[in-house]
C-alpha cells in the first residue's frame, strides 16, 4: 500500500456512510477500491454515477470491456473483481482468460468487442482499422463505439487508482494469464 489507507464507514462524510450502507446491503460489502473513492467528498458518488449511467451493452458486453481494460492496463484489483462478476454473469473461468487475451474463440462478436477494446486501450484511443471495420461487421454501431469509450474509461478511473494506491485486493485472485 503506497501510504493510502482504505477508510472504514466512521471515518467518512455522511454522504458516503449513506452510499457504504447502500454498498453494503447490495453487493454484501464495501469493495476496498469504492472505499478509496471516499477519502473524497465527491468522487464515490461521481465515480457510481458514471459506473451506473445506462447504456445498451448487455452484461456480458460490459464483463468483456471491463477485462480487457483491466488486463492491458495491469490492474489486479479489477482483473479479480470483474472476474468474479463475468462468472455471475455466466462466463467460465476459461473464458474470462481468453477475454482478457482479446482472444474469444466461443463469440465472434464478443470477440470482435474484445479487439477494438484492446486497441483503443493500447493505442489511447487511436483504434486499428482492422479492429475497426470487425466491430462494425459485427453489427455495432457508431452509438457501440460511443459506448465503449465511456465504459473503457470508466474502468481506466479504476484500474488508475488502484494503481497509485495499491489497496488491499478484497476479492478472490484473478488467475495470471500463461
Amino acid at each position: 500500500m503506497k501510504n493510502f489507507n482504505v477508510p472504514q464507514r466512521e471515518t467518512v462524510s455522511a454522504n458516503n456512510q449513506t452510499i457504504f450502507d447502500t454498498l453494503q446491503k447490495n453487493v454484501g460489502f464495501i469493495p476496498n477500491l469504492y472505499a478509496a473513492f471516499a477519502q473524497s467528498e465527491y468522487a464515490l458518488s461521481t465515480y457510481l454515477a458514471l459506473q451506473n449511467s445506462k447504456s445498451t451493452f448487455k452484461a456480458k458486453e460490459k464483463e468483456v470491456i471491463n477485462l480487457v481494460v483491466s488486463e492491458v492496463n495491469d490492474c489486479l484489483y479489477c482483473l479479480s473483481a470483474h472476474t468474479a462478476i463475468a462468472k455471475l454473469n455466466g462466463f467460465t473461468e476459461e473464458q474470462t482468460i481468453e477475454i482478457r487475451k482479446a482472444e474469444i474463440s466461443f463469440d465472434s462478436k464478443l470477440d470482435a468487442l474484445a479487439k477494438l477494446v484492446k486497441s483503443l486501450t493500447l493505442h489511447k484511443g487511436h483504434a486499428d482499422e482492422e479492429s475497426l471495420a470487425n466491430f462494425y461487421a459485427a453489427g455495432y454501431t457508431n452509438a457501440s463505439l460511443v459506448e465503449a469509450i465511456i465504459l473503457i474509461g470508466d474502468k481506466t478511473i479504476t484500474n488508475y487508482l488502484y494503481a497509485a494506491t495499491e489497496i488491499p485486493v478484497d476479492w478472490p485472485l484473478a488467475k495470471p494469464l500463461n
